[in-house]
């Protein structure tokens, strides 16, 4: 009999271990393709401040998807770039990392809290930045809907910002592949 599909909802305080649980197995340190690193803080104070998403099944968080204001997360280098590169709407938000437990991979996770954030934060514009050498992260991402407007370069690596929602005039282009 097939497992039932996971539960798909906005985290709460008692997600964030698993969240925790599920960041530290796919963080850059440990061969997966995270490159930043959220504390437990962190997490919470994004409880208050834009929706994280979480998808449950048998008690474990399976995936996660975290958007923040763009200041929450405008310290980091990373994002300094991102910001230098692309100059997003007015409204707009950081979506991402999302990330999808090893052995959830390729069922529709991601997509599925894509859909479910965009109910409760709908007509905003939202972006990201996509490693350039993670071709799966960026076809899901197209798959969503989601477009490159710009790129850049950080110590040896290419980046992709994709968004969705509002975009700049001239910068919608096909997906970096």
């Amino acid at each position: 009999m097939p497992e039932p599909a996971p539960e798909i909802g906005q985290a709460t305080k008692d997600d964030i271990a698993g969240i925790l649980q599920l960041q530290d197995a796919n963080h850059l340190d440990r061969g997966g393709l995270l490159s930043m690193h959220f504390p437990h803080e962190w997490f919470e104070a994004r409880l208050n401040d834009t929706p994280v998403i979480v998808a449950r099944r048998g008690g474990r968080i399976v995936a996660y998807l975290i958007t923040s204001s763009i200041e929450a997360q405008s310290s980091a280098g990373i994002v300094q770039a991102m910001l230098s590169a692309y100059s997003h709407s007015p409204n707009a938000y950081i979506y991402g990392p999302v990330c999808v437990a090893a052995d959830e991979r390729g069922q529709g996770l991601a997509s599925a809290l894509f859909a479910d954030l965009l109910t409760r934060v709908p007509n905003r514009e939202c972006f990201t930045f996509i490693r350039g050498d993670n071709t799966a992260s960026l076809r899901a991402h197209a798959k969503m809907g989601m477009r490159t407007v710009a790129t850049f370069t950080l110590g040896d690596m290419d980046y992709v910002v994709v968004a969705y929602g509002a975009y700049p005039i001239g910068t919608l282009s096909p997906p970096t592949l």
